[in-house]
């Protein structure tokens, strides 16, 4: 009888479900409240399994170890923990110079919870430039096709989104798109270095000569906003002879995210200006009731520290030289998986994952007379636990699906060929069922162009 006390599992909290609905009324014991969450979380899908996230998945046990001492630190708590915030501001002077900032030393710029509110910082600091040099009516924002954090930039601080529709083959903004849609309310154009959609990179320098263009015959001085969420942590390392950065004088500011290809844990994003005049006074606030001054310019506040100390710990246990081999080597299994899936047979690569083309992804569409389609394919994947993103492109294109699998640190080739043998392996399930049902987006789950499953 003693032993059988003594067993979890016999334990009174297990003698019912867990709460659902209304806050509990009875405590539990800590060990069986921990098995009841971890046992449930077993439903979740194998993150590092899953192709469609851009988000980090692995992280070494010393990372891991910071996250947990640093459970406690709150990062804009600036005067409490010091050295926490003397780490962040490294960390913004080593991107100021690996995105060739004029000045690494005073370049302005923060962490934040993710590259989606860097890009609404960014977007603020354009918008009010633009006020401040006399715009008035409805400011616009020039893009091509964009991860939904833009829309919600839009939407939430009234700026017109001009998101120039995709024409014949073209996957991605290209410059001659621009005079049609930029005038003297355009805040900023927005090209994408890592598309969401393909992962392509948007060609940054061609943008701003177009830009310069028109300067020149008399239009507007329209400043860039680069949304490098995933592609800048990887084209300094892998294609250092692009130019897309603070090297072109018309950036002025970029947003990237830590959590993706810098390989931070999840919950870390970085915005830089190119100048501290390129950010507005007006977006930094001056808190004092935390114990000490301290400026902040987040759209957010209390935020955990422990991501920002992890990302400093990545910059300095690798520098240039591993970001290049560990980033390197993500390029080399995404082209290992391109080829693979190229020899399979009815694919079209858009994207094949090479390095001065975009990130470490392949995107891909069906070709032939196929009895099914690409959500087909996503479904029977999905069986085998492999989770990739089928989707329509989006404007001028939204008939086309598409699928996409990102690769990240932590994914080998032996991974990818264990990938290709279940394609191959659901190809043939399709093939030898004709009397299927193509599936609809709908009933494949679906997924939003950011790569996470639509939610209800």
């Amino acid at each position: 009888m003693a032993e059988n006390r003594e067993d979890l599992f016999s334990r009174p909290g297990f003698t019912r479900p867990a709460p659902h609905g209304g806050f509990p009324i009875h405590e539990l014991m800590p060990d069986v409240a921990y098995e009841i969450v971890h046992d449930e979380l077993i439903l979740d899908g194998v993150s590092r399994m899953n192709l469609a996230t851009f988000c980090t998945t692995w992280i070494d046990d010393s990372a891991r170890k910071l996250m947990t001492e640093s459970t406690d630190k709150n990062i804009v708590d600036k005067d409490e923990y010091p050295q926490t915030a003397e780490l962040e501001r490294r960390c913004v002077r080593m991107l100021a110079d690996l995105w060739h900032a004029p000045d690494p030393a005073t370049t302005l710029g923060t962490s934040t919870t993710g590259s989606s509110e860097a890009a609404m910082l960014g977007g603020l600091a354009a918008k009010f430039r633009w006020r401040a040099a006399g715009g008035t009516g409805t400011p616009n924002l020039v893009s091509g096709p964009v991860q939904v954090c833009w829309e919600k930039f839009a939407r939430y601080f009234d700026v017109e989104l001009r998101q120039v529709p995709l024409r014949g083959d073209r996957y991605t903004l290209h410059p001659d798109d621009l005079p049609k849609y930029c005038d003297a309310n355009t805040i900023a154009v927005v090209p994408t270095f890592g598309q969401t959609f393909t992962g392509l990179y948007e060609d940054v320098a061609a943008i701003s000569a177009e830009l310069d263009r028109l300067q020149a015959a008399g239009g507007p001085d329209i400043p860039i906003h680069v949304d490098a969420a995933s592609g800048g942590f990887l084209g300094p390392f892998t294609a250092p002879e692009l130019v897309w950065d603070f090297r072109l004088p018309r950036v002025k500011s970029i947003n990237a995210s830590g959590h993706k290809t810098g390989l931070a844990p999840l919950g870390v994003g970085w915005a830089l200006w190119r100048e501290p005049a390129d950010l507005p006074r007006e977006l930094i606030f001056d808190v004092d009731y935390l114990g000490g001054h301290m400026p902040t310019f987040n759209l957010n506040f209390s935020r955990p520290g422990g991501q920002v100390i992890t990302q400093y710990y990545d910059f300095i246990r690798l520098g240039r030289a591993g970001y290049t081999r560990v980033q390197s080597m993500i390029y080399l299994v995404a082209r290992h998986f391109g080829r693979g899936l190229g020899a399979l047979g009815p694919f079209e690569l858009i994207h094949a994952g090479e390095p001065a083309h975009g990130i470490a992804a392949v995107a891909w569409r069906l070709t032939g007379g196929a009895n099914y389609n690409l959500y087909d394919l996503s479904d029977r994947l999905r069986a085998r636990g492999w989770l990739i993103a089928a989707y329509p492109l989006p404007a001028g294109r939204q008939d086309e699906t598409i699928m996409r699998a990102v690769f990240r640190h932590g994914f080998t080739v032996d991974m990818v060929d264990l990938l290709l043998d279940d394609i191959r392996r659901g190809l043939r399930q399709l093939a030898d069922n004709p009397w299927t049902t193509p599936l609809t987006r709908e009933q494949a789950g679906g997924f939003t162009h950011d790569g996470a499953p639509e939610v209800s």
